[in-house]
């Protein structure tokens, strides 16, 4: 059985359990302040790091090289649903500074799900620190939770600029993809060892501020992560394969990663609803 599927919250740093916690978190947290603050707090935190490197592109008028993209999973364990919305306004912000279009939309989405995915994902195996460990089991979930958010928000992205004529979706999922997750691999772990216990200490995190509702849905973490997993990689995949085969020129409506997609992105949508 699911170990979430109780409606208990266990926080990863060894406190009591919580209900309530999985119910509509992203929607809560608007009613407590300090989690409005530390909102605007990480979206000015994070287009702070993301405009400077605005002068390299890696696709003109799209995407840029973006080391802050290791920011929305520090801000996602520590400050759990407010470092997913902060992620997607920050990178809005950052928009403003040359990459402003209807792509933003999805942009926004994208970095939502940045944000959201790797606190949700982690939960799914309680009792574990956030913080790197000298096991090989740690550094395996925490690959799995970082391809998962890097994937998941390349899949969005990549999807809508190319319904929109902007990016071909191989091209733009590759970039988004490989500029979140490497730089999310080599300078999240170190800045969650810097700050967490430091967050922790002064009652910072998430899981201090956000106070439990009553009654709670059922969660299913585990099954979340497989249809996350089958939309994510089987999405990037098959976007991949009609785009470079040339099978679309065959079919009714010509290119078809627009409708092919949807299914993926559905499994996407329900696998984050689940964790």
């Amino acid at each position: 059985m699911d170990s979430l599927a109780t409606c208990h919250f266990v926080e990863y740093h060894g406190r009591p359990a919580r209900k309530g916690w999985i119910l509509r978190d992203l929607v809560r947290m608007w009613g407590d302040t300090r989690m409005v603050v530390l909102t605007a707090v990480t979206a000015a935190m994070y287009a702070a790091v993301l405009i400077p490197f605005k002068m390299i592109p890696l696709i003109p008028g799209t995407t840029e090289l973006r080391p802050a993209n290791a920011l929305p999973v520090v801000f996602s364990i520590l400050f759990g649903p407010a470092g997913a919305w902060g992620c997607a306004m920050g990178n809005l912000i950052g928009d403003t500074f040359g990459t402003l279009g209807p792509g933003t939309l999805f942009g926004f989405l994208g970095n939502l799900l940045a944000g959201y995915l790797p606190y949700r994902i982690w939960n799914a195996w309680p009792g574990i620190p956030p913080v790197p460990q000298r096991n090989v089991g740690w550094w395996a979930r925490f690959t799995g939770m970082v391809i998962l958010s890097s994937g998941s928000c390349a899949l969005v992205i990549a999807w809508g600029l190319h319904v929109l004529g902007f990016v071909p979706f191989p091209a733009l999922s590759t970039v988004i993809f490989m500029n979140n997750a490497l730089f999310s691999l080599g300078l999240s772990p170190l800045l969650l060892t810097a700050l967490y216990s430091r967050v922790r200490r002064r009652g910072m995190l998430h899981a201090d501020l956000l106070l439990p509702e009553e009654p709670a849905r059922r969660s299913f973490p585990r099954t979340g992560i497989a249809l996350l997993s089958i939309g994510t990689v089987g999405g990037i995949l098959l976007g991949d394969y009609l785009s470079w085969s040339g099978i679309g020129l065959a079919l009714p409506g010509g290119d078809p990663v627009g409708w092919a997609l949807l299914p993926a992105l559905g499994l996407v949508a329900l696998g984050a609803y689940l964790l």
